[in-house]
């Protein structure tokens, strides 16, 4: 099966090992080019959201620890209204070789920014720029996308066989929740991959599963509130899928007793030290791998590997989701339950099982 996996898909995310595809020649030639690639981040909100963005970070991170790049990161803050401005303001004013910008809000303003200044080179993750809306195409811009609902399949499969386990209902039905941050797209794709993973534990997806908006990725007290609502209603696990709004899902979960299961970072590892009260009640967390796609990207870059101008996708195959195997999870997971995560991690990758999805 790994034969099918695409090549470049390995190149990205396979730790390692060697690069064996070769594309446009390497933007820097010197040997110290590492030293002198300077990589820019832009953030649409702010850092400390112990998910999604600080994921991101940690990729900047690793790329200045073990390629010796020269990062630089920019958070332009809660307000929407200064996200085009402030990417524009970025990619003129400042020196860089790579910026890096991420989420959906941001591809509209990035295809405009991307055709200014051809002779730059844009990433941009958890989103794709529309290259035929590119007045060039666009072939200084690399975009990645995820497979989250194939990392939320088994957020589903899990919270729908742990449930059972641990409290139903008075019922006796087991009850799970999810709150998003938004009513979007990609947000939605998480869900739906959820939904088909408790159906396959044996719930009723539109019965067993509770789905909420907060409206927001950054409002942990709406996330609380949200997230109570579902406990008082018989959940005995909710999915934070809300970014920053989701510390209030995981910090619910401590106050009431009930379990939660942390997105896009290991946000057991995060909080263990900080907040042991809060990790503890983590089971597990549906990983979706930005830092290391950010690594990847820029180290491809330096190599002259990266294939700009097109789109990538990345799910279990190709290491981009997954679910989050720690102390914390081997300690609160039968062992009946890790088989059925590891059969359901094999099928997806054989074909056997398909996930659903809102895209194309």
């Amino acid at each position: 099966m790994w034969k099918q996996i695409r090549p470049v898909l390995l190149l990205i995310l396979a730790f390692g090992l060697g690069c064996a595809r070769t594309t446009a020649p390497s933007i820097l030639s010197t040997p110290d080019a590492a030293k002198r690639l300077k990589a820019i981040l832009v953030v649409n909100g702010t850092l400390g959201d112990k998910s999604f963005f600080d994921s991101a970070q940690r990729g900047m991170n690793q790329a200045r620890q073990e390629l010796g790049v020269e990062t630089e990161t920019i958070e332009l803050g809660l307000d929407p209204a200064k996200y085009g401005p402030g990417l524009e303001d970025v990619a003129a004013n400042k020196e860089y070789d790579v910026l890096i910008v991420g989420t959906f809000p941001m591809a509209e303003f990035l295809v405009k920014v991307a055709a200014k200044y051809p002779d730059k080179k844009f990433v941009i993750f958890d989103a794709a720029i529309d290259y035929e809306k590119c007045p060039n195409k666009c072939p200084n811009v690399y975009s990645i996308l995820y497979k989250q609902n194939e990392g939320s399949y088994l957020a589903g499969l899990y919270a729908g066989l742990m449930a059972q386990k641990l409290s139903p209902d008075r019922a006796g039905r087991p009850i799970i929740g999810v709150v998003g941050g938004m009513d979007i797209p990609v947000i939605n794709d998480f869900i739906v991959g959820y939904k088909q993973g408790a159906q396959e534990a044996g719930l009723d997806p539109e019965r067993d599963v509770l789905v909420q908006y907060a409206g927001t990725f950054n409002d942990p007290a709406k996330g609380k509130e949200l997230t109570k609502a579902m406990y008082r209603q018989g959940a005995s696990i909710v999915f934070n899928v809300a970014g920053g709004t989701g510390l209030g899902i995981l910090e619910a979960a401590a106050e009431e007793g009930r379990w939660a299961i942390g997105v896009d970072s290991d946000q057991w590892l995060m909080l263990k030290d900080q907040k042991p009260e809060v990790a503890a009640h983590i089971l597990t967390s549906m990983l979706k791998n930005v830092d290391r796609s950010i690594y990847w990207a820029l180290k491809l870059t330096l190599e002259g590997k990266i294939p700009w101008g097109r789109v990538e996708t990345l799910g279990i195959a190709e290491g981009g989701v997954g679910l989050a195997k720690n102390e914390n999870y081997q300690k609160l997971t039968p062992d009946d339950v890790k088989a059925r995560i590891e059969e359901a991690e094999k099928a997806i990758l054989e074909g056997r099982i398909q996930v659903n999805t809102v895209f194309p």
